[in-house]
């Protein structure tokens, strides 16, 4: 029942500077009022909302100094009434308050119940939901900025802009069905399949985001290649600002693809070094050899290192530059502190993992060729969930205008609202329990 209360720890566990209690329900205040005393005459049933008051939070073992604050439904996270104890941050004094709030009735809160409520009370839609989950789990300032750009409704409104367009449709559909007229219909079908095609363009801008939103995520894979001993290791460690891979003059030394993670201008970027391309006798070389080349092949963007010393491409380079061919290349020549004439070798930059020449350019570069020029306002749709919703309502819509060449108009109307049913499906009006359920059990207890 959403009317019980249930209550959490919001904080992460660990010693901290403060620690928060949360009760969400029916009556929080009641289970306040029995473990909170208020330094100032207040009683904890005349509280105002959104009014922090200092007093002594009471457990079974222990007390505790701290603050208490009440928000009011319906101006609430969940639209219920919410009660909050900030504590001090230690494990111990944050599980005794919950405890206590046990004891008074409240119960554990499931993982993202909160939110849940949120939900089910009409205070956020599905999607902003996974947009609050977006910003808890984000690893980049991107993806934290693609969370919160969810969790403030921006897909919602795009999508329910849709939904309202499709519900116009289906109101005319209906309309001309209960009342045919041959002339009236025909004209009608003509001017529906033009709407349906509009949308179906806007439902095209929208999913063509889903490109970034998928790299802001999950980061853009750059493969670092070449043959052996062209410096790749050094790259990769100058690019991290730590030693991460084994460095050697030994050709070879590299067996397996050695990974890091680097931020440009708040994005993530997931780092290759891979073993060197070239035939060799070494079965366990080889091993890391074909590693490689799997990683090569599937990456975002390749970055290929020659060796200043090689002249032209020889057979084992074009092995290599077959693999990455139409995808995002950076041709790199390495070891630029020994470099005497930068006209000898074709090159997008120089560098030295030595000095750290040319490793901004280089930075840029990645971000240039990873993201290009998307703005940073498309790139909210970083959902695979969102982005099948969205196929499956355009497969429908695409249905729906083949069949105005030659089918009646309720048979039309079938496919229009298959489309707003998928559309639905983010904004959580048409999503099955099972996916609801498995939206939040991906959550945090306490949020």
């Amino acid at each position: 029942m959403l009317e019980e209360n249930i209550a959490a720890i919001a904080t992460p566990s660990g010693k901290g500077g403060v620690a928060i209690i949360r009760i969400s329900g029916k009556d929080p205040l009641k289970i306040a009022a029995q473990m909170f005393r208020p330094t100032s005459k207040t009683q904890v049933s005349d509280f105002e909302p959104y009014r922090m008051y200092p007093g002594t939070i009471l457990t079974e073992n222990f007390s505790d100094y701290g603050l208490c604050v009440y928000f009011k439904a319906p101006a609430s996270y969940t639209g219920e009434d919410i009660v909050e104890f900030q504590c001090h941050g230690g494990e111990s004094v944050a599980r005794g308050i919950l405890k206590q709030t046990f004891r008074l009735g409240a119960k554990a809160a499931g993982r993202g119940e909160f939110t849940k409520r949120a939900f089910l009370n009409g205070k956020l839609s599905l999607a902003s939901c996974e947009g609050v989950a977006e910003m808890i789990n984000g690893e980049s300032e991107a993806e934290v900025k693609a969370g919160y750009l969810l969790y403030s409704e921006k897909l919602t409104e795009k999508v329910r802009a849709l939904q309202a367009e499709l519900t116009t449709l289906l109101a005319g559909i209906d309309v001309s069905v209960d009342y045919p007229e041959e002339d009236v219909e025909e004209q009608h079908v003509a001017e529906l399949s033009i709407a349906l095609k509009k949308l179906e363009d806007e439902l095209n801008l929208l999913t063509d985001g889903y490109a970034v939103g998928k790299k802001i995520k999950s980061g853009v894979t750059v493969a670092i290649c070449g043959k052996p001993n062209t410096g790749k290791s050094s790259l990769l460690n100058r690019l991290l600002g730590y030693d991460k891979a084994i460095v050697s003059d030994v050709a070879g030394t590299t067996r397996d693809a050695v990974e890091g993670v680097l931020e440009i201008e708040g994005r993530k970027f997931n780092l290759y070094d891979t073993a060197g391309v070239r035939e060799s006798g070494d079965r366990i070389e080889n091993i890391g050899i074909e590693r490689a080349e799997s990683i090569i092949r599937s990456a975002d963007v390749a970055v290929f290192v020659a060796d200043l010393a090689e002249q032209g491409i020889d057979e084992e380079d074009s092995r290599v530059l077959e693999m990455v061919k139409g995808k995002p290349l950076i041709k790199v020549v390495n070891k630029a502190d020994i470099l005497k004439d930068e006209t000898a070798t074709d090159a997008d930059v120089y560098t030295s993992a030595v000095t750290g020449e040319g490793i901004q350019k280089l930075k840029r570069l990645l971000y240039e060729k990873g993201f290009g020029d998307r703005g940073e306002d498309a790139a909210f749709l970083i959902e695979e969930r969102h982005f099948e919703a969205l196929q499956r309502a355009k497969d429908s819509l695409h249905k729906a205008i083949f069949a105005c060449e030659s089918e009646p108009l309720d048979l039309i109307g079938i496919d229009v609202k298959e489309a707003w049913d998928a559309l639905g499906e983010i904004t959580g009006e048409t999503a099955t329990e099972r996916i609801i359920e498995e939206i939040f059990s991906k959550f945090c207890v306490g949020k």
